[in-house]
C-alpha cells in the first residue's frame, strides 16, 4: 500500500472524521503565538492538509483569517460545510496554490507527514512572509496509558504496519525528521485528553488511514474484536482518549 493511497484514503470517512477524531487543547495556539512572537488574530494563515477543518476552525476561534487547502475532494467538500465561509481551496503543502509572501502562518495539523520535506519546506518558505512562521503538529500516541498501547499494538498488528516505538525523539532528532533543519525551530509537547462514547472512539480509531485502506470484511472483524475488548475493560461505554501533542514552529534564521 503506497503513501498516496493511504493519504487519499480519508475521503472515503469525511463525515465520520469530521465527527469523531479529536480536536486540539488551546495551549497548542497559544504555543504557536509564542513561537512565533506574534498573534494569531488578525494574521493571514493557510492552513494545509486542512481535512475536515478542524484546525480550520480553532484558527478561525482565535481571530485568525484563515484559508484552508486540502487535495482530497470529499475531505475539501466536508470542510466547507463544517466552516462555512472560510475559502477552501484544492491542492497540497508539495504544490501550494498560494502567492508568494502572501502568508503570516502556514499551518499543517496531522498533515505534514503526507508531504515531502525536500520540497515542502521550499514551498513554504516561498509563501510565507519573512516574518512568519510554519507551525507542524500531532495528536501522538500515549504509550504509558496501558490500553492506548495495547491497541495501538493490536492496529499495527491487524493492519500489517510497523509499530511506532514508545522511546519519542529528542528535539534535534524531532526536527531532523521533520526535514526542518536550518530552520529556527521550537519545540512543545503538551498532553491533554477527551471523554467519548465506545462508538465516537471507534469511529475515530477506524478513520485511521492504516484501517480504512484494508478490505470491508477484515475492517468489520477488527473493529468488531475491538469492540469487544473495549466493552469489557469499560463497562459504562465511556473512554478517555489520552492525546501527546508535538508541535514544532519554525522560522526563517535571524
Amino acid at each position: 500500500m503506497t503513501t498516496s493511497s493511504r493519504a487519499q484514503s480519508f475521503n472515503m470517512a469525511a463525515a465520520e472524521y469530521a465527527a469523531s477524531r479529536p480536536s486540539y487543547p488551546p495551549e497548542l495556539f497559544d504555543a504557536i503565538e509564542e513561537f512565533a512572537g506574534r498573534s494569531l488574530t488578525g494574521a493571514r494563515v493557510a492552513d494545509i492538509g486542512a481535512g475536515t477543518g478542524i484546525a480550520t476552525a480553532l484558527l478561525c476561534g482565535r481571530g485568525a483569517e484563515v484559508t484552508a487547502v486540502e487535495p482530497g475532494a470529499e475531505m475539501a467538500a466536508q470542510c466547507r460545510r463544517e466552516v462555512p465561509g472560510v475559502p477552501v481551496v484544492r491542492g497540497d503543502g508539495n504544490a501550494l496554490p498560494l502567492a508568494d509572501t502572501s502568508h503570516d502562518f502556514l499551518t499543517y495539523a496531522q498533515s505534514w507527514h503526507w508531504t515531502d520535506p525536500a520540497v515542502s519546506v521550499p514551498e513554504a518558505l516561498r509563501v510565507l512572509r519573512s516574518d512568519g512562521a510554519l507551525a507542524i503538529w500531532w495528536n501522538t500516541t500515549t504509550f504509558d496509558v496501558p490500553w492506548i498501547h495495547a491497541q495501538h499494538l493490536r492496529i499495527a498488528h491487524y493492519s500489517g504496519t510497523k509499530p511506532k516505538p514508545a522511546a519519542r525523539p529528542d528535539d534535534a532528532e524531532a526536527i531532523r525528521l521533520a526535514g526542518l533543519t536550518g530552520l529556527r525551530v521550537a519545540r512543545r509537547r503538551m498532553q491533554w485528553s477527551r471523554t467519548v462514547s465506545l462508538d465516537t472512539h471507534l469511529a475515530n480509531i477506524s478513520s485511521r488511514s492504516a484501517l480504512l485502506v484494508l478490505d470491508e470484511n477484515r475492517w468489520r472483524t477488527f473493529l468488531a474484536e475491538e469492540h469487544r475488548l473495549l466493552s469489557t475493560a469499560f463497562p459504562d461505554d465511556t473512554i478517555e482518549e489520552t492525546y501527546l501533542v508535538d508541535l514544532l514552529v519554525g522560522r526563517l534564521p535571524s
